[in-house]
């Protein structure tokens, strides 16, 4: 008796730079019924209090991280992390292992036609190999600061600190199967998504035929 195959759905990876807009692109996807692996949800998930990634952050950094109710300190982690790269690099060894084997985890118990699987830092991580199509969320660099400091307050200096931290714009763009820009009115954003929602399921629909 032959194996039998079990077919999985077609995975996207989403991504984009930070205040890029990947939130409201993958939140229209989810309205158009589109299961989300989010490893931005994932990531706060396993730095719960009690979880063994919170103790080993707060081994690696000390008390600093930690707020008052015993949860990781995000906005502490993040000035340090984005001064350091040792720092966040320590981070990333700590943190990216794990959010990699629940997203795989999520991803294999969610179905649908396809899915998003919502990395912002896909370029260069190992969930590139475990999506089949890649979307970028674009828009330029000073959109993207001037989107950080109306959201999260920050300054310009540590805005392009952020920026200079990840991958840039053209490395995210030379991985893009697909690209919506969102630099515009978001009826605009949605009407790509629309678009783009209908070619995944076609092509969805070809891999389940292959």
């Amino acid at each position: 008796m032959a194996d039998e195959i079990i077919s999985t759905p077609l995975r996207i990876g989403l991504t984009g730079g930070i205040a890029s807009g990947k939130s409201t692109v993958a939140d229209m996807f989810s309205d158009l019924g589109v299961p989300i692996i989010d490893t931005d949800v994932i990531a706060r998930e396993v730095v719960a209090p009690g979880k063994p990634a919170l103790n080993e952050i707060t081994e690696r950094f000390g008390e600093g991280v930690i707020d008052a109710a015993g949860n990781l300190d995000r906005g502490a982690m993040r000035n340090l992390i984005f001064a350091d790269d040792a720092a966040r690099e320590d981070l990333e060894a700590i943190l990216h292992p794990r959010i990699g084997a629940e997203t795989r985890r999520q991803a294999d118990a969610a179905g649908g036609d396809y899915q998003l699987i919502v990395v912002p830092l896909l370029t260069g991580s190992p969930l590139r190999e475990f999506v089949d199509r890649v979307l970028v969320v674009d828009c330029d660099e000073e959109t993207q600061i001037r989107r950080l400091m109306e959201r999260d307050a920050e300054t310009v200096e540590q805005a392009r600190r952020m920026l200079a931290a990840q991958a840039s714009r053209d490395e995210r763009l030379k991985i893009a199967n697909d690209v919506i820009l969102n630099r515009g009115s978001l009826e605009q954003t949605r009407t790509a998504v629309s678009r783009l929602h209908r070619i995944y399921l076609r092509l969805a629909a070809q891999r389940d035929h292959s």
